[in-house]
């Protein structure tokens, strides 16, 4: 009966090696041969992925807050003073009733809420959807303030501000809305 003997495990060191070490990294996805640092195969499977991320255009965030709390302040009045808010916008035509206004209010303060969620998020589909939401009111209501003004053939220096908020607002945040949609540009 003979034993048969293997030969030891020898170590090999090959890590330790320059040439090894950049191949080794060039394979996990961690470098390339110069020594630059792409995107990490290890870090996508951890969801440290890159290109979900995406570039905040100029002033988006500002917007966002100031479209949150103009809906949030303008919603309160309407829904706490509906009678001397209509009045004071030449809305009071003494046709609409007060609970008219005070749904208008409580409606924009449900859009107030959904535009607070979007100033604190990162994800670009909430923040596109909340921003077309509000660019899809903001056309409802400038139609609605121009027909209104139309039919009454009245056009004051109010409506005329309203009409002139009403269209800004909207193109502001379409612009926005097709900004955050744009694929970011390669480095």
């Amino acid at each position: 009966m003979s034993v048969e003997q293997h030969c030891p495990l020898v170590k090999k060191h090959s890590q330790s090696d320059l040439v090894s070490r950049l191949k080794s990294r060039r394979m996990l996805g961690m470098g390339t041969a110069d020594g630059k640092f792409h995107q990490s195969k290890i870090s996508q499977m951890l969801g440290n992925e890159f290109k979900f991320a995406f570039h905040e255009p100029f002033g988006l965030r500002f917007w966002q807050f100031m479209s949150a709390l103009t809906f949030s302040a303008l919603g309160l009045l309407t829904l706490t003073f509906p009678r001397s808010l209509g009045a004071r916008l030449d809305m009071d035509d003494g046709g609409i009733c007060v609970s008219a206004h005070r749904l208008h209010g409580a409606a924009m303060i449900s859009i107030s809420l959904i535009l607070w969620s979007a100033v604190w998020t990162m994800e670009k589909v909430i923040i596109r959807w909340t921003l077309l939401s509000e660019t899809c009111y903001l056309v409802v209501e400038f139609l609605v303030t121009l027909t209104a003004s139309a039919d009454r053939d009245v056009f004051s220096r109010v409506t005329a501000v309203q009409l002139v908020a009403f269209g800004l607002s909207a193109l502001l945040s379409l612009f926005y809305y097709v900004q955050v949609g744009r694929k970011p540009r390669r480095v």
